[in-house]
């Protein structure tokens, strides 16, 4: 099969519908976050999601992390997968999720600052559906927790790979130019991307087909195996 393609912040229905012709097997919604690019209105990913055809998964970004808030925000918006950007939710937070919301999807963001991050995917693997790496500074003072345009140690993010069970995604600055890097270096389930795919803002289609193109020529090619 090779690496699932994740087009994050989806600004429209035509946006939308780009991504998944060119390929995108997910598409990002950003909710209300502290910083980063594309946050949309709640009832804007509600409208986006219910648009997209079925097989092609919708991704809430949210940045609540007690319980009821992000399953208010996963009902309001009604997606199929939530993307918890921090890591620091309320105790319980994966529980109180499966039993309010049993069919979402829950894929939990881990920063990769340092290698604590291996550690930290390691002890998420039972409790989420996939884990997602990002380059965040959920530290700053005004917190980045994704859309920082900035790749990381991938070497980090290969031995979150091999050392999990679930499936990663990786993300963090990947575009045509390094994405057939990224694959080789850390082997992940799927790339997730933002600006790498946006020219002033809006979904480009000529990087949008590049990134595709080399995607698709990584995983032609039999690297994937």
């Amino acid at each position: 099969m090779g690496p699932r393609v994740k087009i994050c912040c989806i600004q429209s229905e035509e946006e939308a519908e780009l991504a998944v012709r060119f390929g995108a097997s997910c598409i990002g919604l950003v909710g209300e976050m502290p910083s980063g690019p594309g946050p949309i209105t709640d009832r804007a990913i509600r409208t986006i999601a219910r648009s997209v055809p079925p097989g092609v998964a919708t991704f809430l970004l949210t940045s609540r992390t007690d319980a009821m808030g992000i399953v208010d925000h996963v009902r309001t918006c009604e997606t199929s997968v939530v993307q918890i950007v921090d890591e620091n939710v309320e105790r319980g937070v994966y529980d109180r999720l499966r039993a309010e919301c049993p069919s979402i999807k829950i894929v939990q963001v881990v920063h990769v600052e340092d290698d604590s991050a291996i550690h930290r995917a390691m002890a998420l693997q039972s409790r989420v559906d996939a884990v997602l790496l990002d380059s965040g500074r959920p530290s700053a003072s005004t917190p980045e927790l994704g859309g920082t345009g900035r790749t990381h140690d991938w070497t980090v993010s290969a031995s979150i790979v091999s050392s999990v069970s679930v499936p990663v995604f990786l993300a963090g600055g990947l575009n045509a130019l390094n994405v057939a890097e990224a694959l080789h270096a850390v082997r992940p389930f799927g790339v997730d991307l933002c600006s790498g795919v946006r020219t002033n803002g809006s979904l480009d289609e000529e990087k949008l087909r590049e990134f595709m193109r080399r995607t698709v020529a990584w995983r032609r090619d039999g690297h994937h195996s």
